[in-house]
């Protein structure tokens, strides 16, 4: 009799060919690599962050509400010193704790700079935004400065911090290409503050730049150092020098060394001084830091060349803007962004 429908006791067993398992397998792994992309490619921050507190006031790590800034007194009694973790011509920094959140208290050392320290505290209290590091309270009457602590450090730091095991996943041109972004970001924050155009004088080296800003533990970056930030005021032909030494290296900007040549001693009364132009020129020589070389970081190189030698102009006025570069640096990310996510459609 020939065999029911439904009845399978009779069908012969079969073996699915190799070749269809390795296919299906693949076509598997690439469903799971478009889905999780998005994961490993890092998108712009937003301009502002709705969890920002109202002025003279913070939050910080999982705090729910915003707390009025620390007064002296309680900066006194309820902040406890742990252990020194940096120090400056200004102040020495201090791991501290205040109800069980780490902070970074800030002491004055020495009084002939009080100056600047108070210059970098009106700084800090006036530029509070996600770019600058939280204010969490200061006393001028002891010179002390509490602000939010970033374990990473500096971004002198990035990498040591990314050659570690746990961090080898943001090793990445996408993790990297955002940092810059976040760089520019910042310098053209400062261009175009609330409190003018402000240029970042202490960065007369790379070493010295980078201290200036932390990592956080979210990998992104926040200015920190605020100590030297004078005004420029294109109106008023205010213009600025950083400092009164003679400045040596190609890293500065050409208008920031001395002009009369090695038979004229220097002489800060005759240095002429310069305007923001001089962070402009300083962009592509921290971005190449920030860029490092992983794998495809020369890939982004190439796209910012052209924004990068326009910022090497020996002509300050023919620079590019903050703005300008920032908006090349997130073109060039969205472009290779979405040249990445098109790449792996394809695949699948």
């Amino acid at each position: 009799m020939g065999q029911q429908p439904g009845n399978r006791k009779g069908l012969p067993h079969r073996e699915v060919p190799r070749g269809v398992g390795l296919l299906l397998a693949m076509a598997l792994m690439n469903v799971l690599l478009y889905l999780c992309l998005d994961q490993f490619v890092v998108s712009p921050r937003s301009a502002e962050d709705p969890r920002r507190c109202p002025h003279g006031s913070f939050r910080m790590g999982r705090m729910r509400n915003c707390s009025p800034w620390l007064s002296c007194e309680e900066l006194r009694t309820d902040v406890r010193q742990l252990r020194r973790v940096g120090e400056g011509a200004v102040k020495r920094v201090f791991l501290s704790e205040w109800k069980e959140h780490k902070v970074a208290l800030s002491r004055l050392t020495r009084l002939e700079m009080k100056d600047d320290f108070l210059h970098g505290l009106q700084m800090l209290k006036s530029l509070q935004s996600e770019r600058v590091v939280t204010l969490v309270g200061y006393c001028e009457e002891d010179g002390t400065v509490l602000t939010e602590y970033h374990p990473l450090g500096s971004l002198s730091n990035l990498e040591e911090t990314l050659n570690l095991s746990k961090y080898q996943g943001v090793n990445t041109w996408q993790h990297r290409l955002q940092l810059a972004v976040e760089y520019v970001g910042i310098i053209n924050y400062l261009h175009r503050s609330p409190l003018g155009t402000r240029v970042m004088c202490d960065s007369n080296d790379l070493p010295k730049t980078l201290s200036q800003y932390l990592l956080t533990s979210n990998f992104s970056i926040v200015a920190n150092d605020l100590d030297a930030l004078p005004l420029v005021d294109h109106d008023s032909g205010t213009l600025v020098k950083c400092g009164h030494r003679e400045l040596h290296g190609d890293f500065v900007a050409p208008e920031q060394l001395w002009p009369y040549g090695e038979d004229t001693p220097f002489q800060d009364d005759l240095m002429p001084s310069y305007d923001e132009k001089i962070d402009i020129w300083k962009i592509p020589d921290v971005s190449s830091f920030l860029l490092g070389h992983v794998e495809g970081s020369d890939m982004v190189r190439f796209h910012l060349f052209d924004i990068h030698k326009a910022c090497k102009s020996q002509i300050p006025a023919e620079r590019p803007t903050a703005q300008d570069v920032l908006d090349t640096y997130q073109k060039v990310l969205h472009s290779l962004r979405d040249t990445v996510t098109s790449q792996s459609k394809e695949m699948l």
